[in-house]
């Protein structure tokens, strides 16, 4: 069967292209040759087409438009218009896996394309089952407290934190274990992905910082994001625990796309152990039928990041109102992270919030209403926590002897045990 195909090639590489394809009529059918990147955009939307081959002098043509393409199910295909290494490079970091010189034929090219349909069709699929099954195995095996499982330099995993509304600490649990990973001895990066109320810079003291997230966003947009790139945008805190900071002004949300976001946490895992990212709490999806446009979308980032999670903390507050809400979170977590393994963290477990032995009543109502049946309960700790607050330090660096950065420090351990590959 004829594969349906955009045509969106500037000058006469496209009538060149068109016209020796008409011998390939068995596997390619121009169903659209598209004037701008609104155009194929529009008719991708349309459901015409499984393919589309771009030329990389396509004006406007970024990351945000690759990631609308495949959403719609449509292949990408790159012609080069002149033959350079670094505009090869640059559509490579867009994303884009094919990308062709000019020398090519019209036959390799459609040869491509069919290539690149049968990808889409059956590798991400394959991708997404084994990632799944790597999860499911994950959640059947112990997790022994202080036990230590590394992770391999280039494939680093995905630690989000996550949770209910209301003033759970997640960011200050962001922070913290992100620090106490990095004592360890690996390195990390600490992304602000919150689009609501990013606050991370503040937190270490970091008050005259730019939002470096943004500024990698724009990078990864523009597919001029690679390791280096990265590693120059985020700032060192300590050896071993970069940064890349938040937008402290709400209104600045609409410059983080999800595709970008998708893009950096992609890189980052080739750059770092672990990427710690901090997300607001807001998940709902309902932006899409408020918007013409996909990109814009608020919620966007916290899907992003759930979706590309290895393991999601799912911190709530130990209160009666706290926990109520952490148990709805935990049930709608599977639809947002379905390859993520989960663990629920109760933070500033205290007498006074839900009486006498608030350990055994917490574990007891988490697993009644959730089903959870090891959660990690972190103390009510607000004097070491004003404390580093105020010097713009972390636990590990202000308060080594606190209760709640021993119990972070067993989270970390934990952290790394839950999050490691399964041995085959």
């Amino acid at each position: 069967m004829s594969l349906p195909v955009l045509v969106a090639v500037p000058g006469d590489a496209e009538a060149a292209l068109v016209a020796g394809w008409e011998s390939c009529r068995r596997e390619v059918t121009v169903v659209r040759r598209c004037a701008d990147v609104a155009d194929l955009l529009a008719t991708a939307t349309a459901g015409l087409a499984r393919a589309a081959v771009v030329g990389t002098d396509l004006a406007g043509f970024d990351a945000e438009a690759l990631a609308h393409l495949r959403a719609c199910g449509v292949a990408v295909v790159a012609l080069l218009a002149v033959d350079d290494e670094a505009t090869d490079k640059r559509w490579r970091q867009l994303g884009v896996q094919h990308v062709l010189p000019t020398s090519t034929s019209a036959a390799e090219v459609a040869a491509t394309v069919s290539e690149a349909v049968g990808e889409g069709a059956g590798g991400s699929r394959a991708a997404t089952r084994s990632r799944s099954r790597v999860a499911d195995a994950d959640r059947a095996r112990p997790s022994p407290a202080g036990r230590r499982v590394d992770v391999t330099p280039g494939t680093g995993r995905v630690l989000v934190l996550w949770g209910p509304h209301g003033s759970t600490g997640r960011t200050t649990l962001a922070v913290h274990l992100a620090a106490e990973l990095a004592a360890a001895g690996d390195e990390v990066l600490l992304v602000d992905a919150d689009t609501y109320g990013a606050s991370t810079g503040q937190v270490l003291g970091m008050l005259d910082e730019a939002p470096s997230l943004l500024a990698a966003a724009r990078a990864a947009t523009d597919g001029r994001l690679d390791v280096a790139t990265l590693r120059h945008a985020a700032a060192e805190v300590f050896p071993g625990l970069r940064v890349l900071t938040g937008a402290a002004a709400p209104s600045r949300w609409h410059e983080l796309r999800p595709s970008a976001l998708e893009r950096i946490l992609d890189i980052a895992r080739q750059a770092v152990h672990w990427v710690v990212v901090d997300v607001a709490a807001c998940a709902e999806q309902e932006e899409e039928s408020t918007f013409d446009l996909p990109a814009l979308r608020r919620n966007g980032a916290t899907l992003a990041a759930l979706a590309a999670a290895d393991l999601v903390l799912v911190v709530g507050a130990a209160d009666p109102v706290g926990l109520q809400r952490m148990v709805r979170a935990w049930q709608a977590l599977p639809d947002l992270a379905p390859t993520g393994r989960p663990l629920a963290v109760a933070n500033r477990v205290r007498p006074a919030a839900v009486g006498r032995t608030p350990e055994r009543r917490i574990t007891e109502a988490l697993e009644r209403f959730a089903g959870v049946e090891d959660p990690v309960l972190l103390p009510d700790d607000p004097t070491a926590c004003d404390a580093v607050l105020l010097q713009g330090r972390t636990l590990s660096e202000a308060a080594p002897r606190a209760h709640l950065r021993r119990a972070l420090a067993l989270l970390a351990d934990r952290v790394r045990f839950e999050a490691a590959p399964t041995a085959p």
